[in-house]
């Protein structure tokens, strides 16, 4: 039986700490279900007090050190608080006093659990000089990510999300003739399946090209999968505005002259009400961004 993303995560862990002398740091990291049962019980383990502005620095001096240090971050709202070192120092460090501070921060998500524990803001990391930013939601994906970052020295943002824990399959892309093509980040990965039925209804084809790397950005298959369909929409968990997704749906626009729309989160806080949430893109939104943009083309 084939592997979860989190058993996945766990025996990464697991021989970094035993086999390359590596740390994991965090807060609560052995109890409340070790993270999901993404981490191990083993040596090199070692949990933080509940002072998130100072505890990314004791990571950036274990990774100066040369230990290649993890660092759970529970709920990615929990970041600005985080990323004052992050941002300030690890980014910097390499171009600044040449001494690189190789960092792998798990940065984990979670749907409609309120105002600070839901947020996905992987777009913040894209817009800092420094960082390696990724969104790894299949077993082989997280394994590329983890030998990208042992074999370089940037500090890694990796965007979790709760949700891709028990999943086990891996994703394809799809590159035919079709009406769109959906370019789906983070969890919103998931709702691609259920949106291209819907289409399929309507007589729209779609084209499926799935984004893991942010920064740097890989986008091949984006353009190949675009150059054979009349327009993209690029959809993310993270907020819309001054986004990962706006900011990938201009770059593919600019070199390739498709339209491509992008589709986040509103622009409005999120609560745990069904009233004040703010979930990520569902197959029908996706949907229906899609529809807006056809009957655009057309006009």
């Amino acid at each position: 039986m084939a592997k979860t993303v989190a058993e996945t995560i766990k025996e990464i862990i697991r021989k970094h700490l035993e086999k390359n002398n590596g740390l994991l740091f965090g807060q609560a990291i052995t109890a409340v279900g070790w993270v999901n049962n993404t981490v191990p019980n083993c040596k090199n383990i070692i949990e933080f007090p509940m002072a998130d502005v100072s505890n990314m620095g004791i990571a950036c001096g274990a990774a100066i050190s040369g230990r290649r240090p993890i660092i759970i971050i529970r709920f990615q709202d929990f970041m600005w608080l985080n990323s004052s070192t992050l941002i300030n120092y690890a980014a910097k460090s390499k171009d600044i006093f040449g001494t690189p501070t190789p960092i792998f921060v798990r940065a984990l998500a979670q749907k409609n659990a309120g105002c600070v524990h839901s947020a996905v803001l992987h777009s913040i990391f894209m817009h800092m000089p420094g960082f390696r930013v990724c969104s790894p939601m299949t077993p082989k994906e997280y394994k590329e990510v983890w030998n990208d970052f042992m074999n370089n020295d940037d500090p890694m943002y990796v965007s979790e999300h709760r949700s891709s824990f028990n999943n086990s399959r891996e994703f394809r892309n799809s590159y035919k003739k079709a009406d769109v093509t959906l370019i789906p980040i983070s969890i919103t990965r998931f709702n691609v399946d259920k949106t291209i039925e819907i289409l399929a209804k309507e007589n729209i084809t779609c084209n499926v090209a799935h984004v893991v790397w942010l920064k740097p950005f890989k986008k091949d298959n984006i353009l190949k999968a675009l150059s054979n369909s009349k327009c993209g929409v690029v959809v993310d968990a993270d907020f819309e505005i001054s986004g990962a997704s706006q900011s990938i749906a201009y770059s593919l626009m600019y070199e390739t002259g498709a339209p491509v729309k992008a589709l986040g989160l509103y622009d409005r806080s999120v609560g745990v009400t069904p009233e004040t949430e703010n979930p990520a893109p569902d197959a029908h939104s996706i949907a229906e961004k899609v529809r807006q943009l056809l009957r655009k083309i057309k006009k």
